[in-house]
Parts: structure tokens; sequence; C-alpha cells
């Protein structure tokens, strides 16, 4: 027969543990670059389109993610805002195959013109990623 003891002992590691565990998330608040700039805009679509001066019409209302586009006489750009970093970068991902550069903060993106995301960038910081497409890679022949 066991020592109830041992048991115990790891539940009480598990729950001391738990909360350092815990605290240290996968999700950054903030870009991962240091450029010492601009803070990035939080995630929501609304915040972000007033910051650049536009009402967005919304055209995606997901679980994964909202859309909504803003159109003013600076442009047409994409705002994608995420609940989880991890679902941005999923969809960066895939938006890969595609090309182009984005605006990027913590979860959202914003999509358009080179010349207008670096205009937009010095309202609601973020960083500029250049997405590739790139081959996917082939299995090799048995």
């Amino acid at each position: 027969m066991t020592s109830p003891r041992p048991r115990s002992l790891g539940l009480a590691a598990a729950a001391l543990l738990s909360p350092l565990l815990l605290g240290c998330s996968a999700d950054p608040a903030e870009p991962e670059s240091g450029s010492g700039g601009v803070t990035a805009a939080p995630a929501k679509i609304e915040r972000i389109a007033e910051l650049t001066g536009c009402k967005p019409e919304i055209r995606i209302e997901a679980d994964e993610l909202r859309e909504g586009v803003c159109r003013t006489s600076r442009g047409r750009w994409i705002v994608t805002t995420f609940p989880r970093e991890k679902f941005k970068e999923t969809w960066l991902d895939a938006a890969a195959i595609y090309g182009g550069t984005y605006l990027v903060g913590p979860r959202w993106a914003i999509g358009g013109e080179r010349a207008l995301l670096d205009d937009l960038r010095t309202d609601v910081g973020g960083e500029l990623r250049n997405l590739r497409d790139s081959p996917s890679p082939v299995p090799a022949s048995s």
C-alpha cells in the first residue's frame, strides 16, 4: 500500500507553482520588436480605426477574428483583430501565400499599401511585416 503523503506533496507543489506558470503567458502584450517607437494601439477595431481617423465598416464577426474596412482620403485599409495572439500568427502565416506588407500589433493586423501603412504606423504604432510567398515543402519520394 502506498502512502498518501507523496501524492499530497505533489498536489501542494502543483498548487504553489500554478500561479507562476500561468503568469508566464505565451501571448505577448506588446510587439516583439524593441523599436522604442510609438506603443502599439489596443486590439479593438473601433479604437484602432478611431486613431487612424476612420469609421470602420465591419465585414467579419467571428470567434477567431473581426475584420473592418476603412476608407478615407488617406486610402483604403483593412483592420483585423484577434482574441488571442496565436490566432493572429496563424492568420499571418496563412496570408503569406498572398504576400504583401502588414502593420502588426498586439492581436491586430492592418493590410494596405506600403506607403499608407507607414503613415498609419505613426497613429497606431506596431511593426511592419513583409510576408512573402514561399513554396510549400514537397514530400520526398520513398
